[in-house]
């Protein structure tokens, strides 16, 4: 066995990731702080074919040095708004028929393994503040929350490894079921 070299990878250019068909999600981060989770965030969408992140509130927008850090240049391919208000995102979204999913530990929550998308439906996925999370007022507007199970001690995940342990395990569905 032997590593393969970046070239053997075949990874997309950019002109190629904006003309890809995208997966059917779209990311919301509700005032997200760090911007190292921001440019976590921007890499886990390029690598699972995100439509785009809507950056709301407090969230950092690129151009940064610490989103660029570790976005490794996936604020270039991967397309952002930006909103002073999660609520206006949010019903926004709504107006274009995107299903809204919080990724919060809420009354009535869904665990990740059970959430069931559906084909031709698009789904926004809101991941929200490291300490408060998602805000009430979000949640209210919801149309469903997932959260992820877990078995230790701790009662959550980083934002940015929640993104992509929801990613990993939604987009690798949505991909089986085309």
């Amino acid at each position: 066995m032997r590593k393969l070299t970046n070239d053997e990878l075949n990874r997309k250019s950019i002109p190629e990731f904006k003309a890809a068909g995208k997966s059917p999600f779209l990311i919301v981060l509700d005032n997200v702080r760090s911007l190292n989770n921001i440019g976590s965030i921007f890499r886990s969408a390029d690598a699972f074919l995100v439509e785009a992140i809507w950056l709301c509130g407090i969230t950092a927008t690129p151009p940064h040095r610490d989103i660029h850090k570790s976005a490794l240049g996936a604020t270039e391919s991967v397309d952002w708004r930006y909103f002073e208000n999660t609520t206006d995102a949010i019903n926004e979204l709504k107006q274009l028929g995107y299903v809204i999913v919080s990724v919060e530990q809420a009354a009535g929550s869904v665990p990740l393994d059970r959430f069931m998308t559906e084909p031709g439906r698009r789904y926004a996925l809101v991941f929200g503040h490291e300490i408060k999370g998602v805000s009430e007022e979000v949640v209210g507007l919801s149309d469903a929350c997932v959260e992820i199970p877990q078995y230790g001690t701790k009662h959550s995940f980083n934002v940015a490894v929640s993104a992509g342990i929801v990613l990993w395990e939604l987009a690798g569905r949505s991909r089986s079921n085309r």
